[in-house]
């Protein structure tokens, strides 16, 4: 082995191992202390603070121009249409298929439009005023950006993108502009609702997929989650990660990362004409009697194809 890859090999592995021995054992005191005793008395004072939210429509973007309302906050919403502000429609969407199922790739590519620079050039072009007035970033990603279930690769792909994408820009603007990445599970919107790219590319209402793929896993209502994400927020914290249960997700995926992959397999994978064991086990407890009642269809879901691609232009 080359002596200078050698020695940073090594290198890279003492350091490793001091982190483990050393910085762990006395930060964690500290971050307790400053969780439980500073934190909670340094929330933001949000009065009158500039908020601009794009996906004001949506259900997470909606809820939360709600409760920086509460907060007294001036705000400027964002959507791709002005019925749906008007009507205060949801909107978004995922994709529920195999890889090798798919038969219209180049659909997909909206995915990542929506989920990825859909966040990416807003920013751009805020950035210089965030920064001349020490603003925040508050994106929404997922903790499918962190492990990523089977049959949704494409949205898995670009909230992974989006993800450290925001964690390189925090790297990069040190205490200029604080950033906080929301990363829950599911919870109720358009696409708790069904919404998904088919594997044909059409945009359609899809209700046993997505049983199949949330199975017995809980949909969080989206007025919790705002709460905790703006208690988070105003307290300068880099990530929300809700329901709290999945908090663990990041550090099991980086140290088992084979236990994921075969809770995976086991749940979702099925054999043509049969279904996947998360949906049996769905049905056979009943749990889905426990999905917030917002999750039925409804008229204001869009489901053209047309949808994705009004909303990809609008970015460009």
């Amino acid at each position: 082995m080359d002596l200078h890859l050698l020695f940073h090999s090594v290198l890279m592995h003492v350091s490793a191992a001091m982190i483990i021995l050393i910085y762990l054992p006395l930060s964690i005191p500290v971050k307790l202390f400053m969780w439980a005793f500073v934190k909670p008395f340094r929330k933001e004072d949000l009065r009158g603070k500039v908020v601009l939210i794009t996906g004001a429509s949506s259900g997470i973007g909606e809820e939360l121009a709600y409760q920086y309302a509460e907060k007294g906050a001036c705000l400027a919403l964002v959507a791709r249409r002005k019925q749906a502000l008007d009507l205060v429609a949801n909107a978004g969407v995922w994709s529920i298929c195999r890889f090798d199922e798919v038969t219209d790739i180049t659909a997909f590519t909206k995915l990542m439009d929506v989920n990825f620079w859909g966040s990416v050039y807003p920013t751009y072009y805020a950035l210089p005023h965030l920064k001349a007035s020490k603003g925040k970033l508050i994106v929404s990603s997922s903790i499918a950006g962190t492990v990523g279930p089977a049959r949704t690769s494409f949205y898995n792909a670009t909230k992974a993108a989006q993800l450290k994408f925001y964690e390189t820009l925090r790297s990069e603007l040190g205490s200029e502009v604080g950033v906080t990445i929301l990363t829950p599970r599911f919870v109720e919107s358009e696409i708790t609702k069904g919404k998904v790219i088919q594997k044909g590319g059409e945009v359609a209402v899809d209700e046993e997929a997505r049983d199949a793929q949330i199975g017995v896993f809980p949909v969080g209502h989206v007025e919790t989650l705002c709460k905790v994400a703006l208690d988070a927020i105003r307290k300068g914290n880099w990530y929300v990660t809700w329901p709290s249960l999945y908090r663990p997700v990041p550090l099991v995926a980086l140290l088992t990362p084979e236990v994921f992959d075969w809770q995976f397999k086991a749940l979702y994978n099925a054999k043509e004409g049969t279904r996947p064991l998360s949906q049996r086990m769905l049905e056979a407890t009943g749990a889905k009697r426990l999905f917030p009642p917002s999750l039925r269809h409804h008229p204001g879901i869009k489901t053209e194809k047309s949808d994705f691609s009004e909303y990809a232009s609008s970015n460009v």
